[in-house]
């Protein structure tokens, strides 16, 4: 007895096709110690590592019960506010358009002309850039948070910033770092990187989002710092994946990383209007 397949449509086919060949693309060999040079001296490494956590455990001492206790002060109706604010801070409110508008790029035919095969590319490039650069750090920050085991404030009855059982794996221990601001700040890079004009916005909702948690008494403030570092440092490291791969950015010999110029208003219009045709 034979089993007969079902048919792809032809957009099927072409979203399986641009979605594998883009995995493949993305995950070829690269030269590891010229795409993260400090493989070979981590020294910096080490050093930066040292400097968050300082500030980390200061944060902790010195900031985080006050910015708590001044956060339980505030008008209900400011809590309030923030409380609708936060809930924009959550991963799925970015990575479902993203993914989404990537899906639909990749069921789109291919254009005819190379000039319009670039643009498409180059447009299916940076989206694919701005859902892995964000949803990276947000998925790391979901794993790390649970075996990290910090308290959220008040959990234990008291604010205590040090109060820690590491692998508890639920959501009352999972504190540090805070995911919404994992989220906020990894927009701010992706979206910053891409687009310098907006970094100015994207740094207003990220700091917006940063706050909030600490409003609405979810998070330490140190807990939104470690997220923005998070979120940030990831960003940083898939730019450099991507360069490596030469996906929208490419790494120059001194190791700077140099952005592939994207395509005009004008040229994306034009495209639009052939594969409508």
């Amino acid at each position: 007895m034979t089993v007969k397949l079902p048919v792809l449509s032809p957009a099927a086919q072409r979203l399986n096709f641009n979605v594998i060949g883009s995995l493949r693309r993305l995950f070829q060999p690269i030269d590891w110690a010229k795409t993260f040079p400090w493989i070979r001296d981590p020294r910096r490494v080490l050093i930066g590592a040292a400097v968050v956590l300082a500030v980390i455990l200061l944060g902790m001492t010195f900031v985080d019960a006050g910015a708590t206790r001044f956060a339980r002060t505030l008008p209900r109706g400011v809590v309030d506010f923030f409380n609708f604010l936060t809930d924009f801070g959550k991963g799925a409110w970015v990575l479902w358009p993203l993914g989404l508008t990537f899906v639909a790029l990749a069921a789109l035919p291919r254009a005819v002309t190379p000039i319009a095969q670039a643009v498409q590319a180059a447009i299916l490039v940076r989206v694919g850039f701005l859902f892995v650069a964000i949803g990276l750090p947000g998925l790391f920050s979901s794993l790390v948070k649970n075996m990290i085991g910090r308290a959220r404030p008040g959990v234990p009855g008291r604010i205590d910033p040090f109060v820690f059982d590491p692998f508890h794996w639920t959501p009352a221990w999972a504190g540090m770092p805070s995911g919404h601001a994992t989220t906020a700040f990894a927009v701010l890079a992706a979206v910053g990187t891409l687009w310098p004009r907006w970094r100015t916005v994207a740094l207003l909702y990220a700091l917006v989002i940063a706050i909030s948690r600490i409003v609405v008494q979810a998070h330490f403030f140190t807990d939104t710092l470690l997220g923005a570092v998070v979120g940030i440092g990831g960003v940083i490291l898939i730019r450099r994946w991507f360069a490596a791969q030469r996906l929208g950015f490419s790494i120059a010999a001194d190791g700077r990383i140099h952005q592939f110029p994207g395509p005009s208003v004008r040229r994306i219009k034009a495209v639009a209007r052939e594969l409508l045709a």
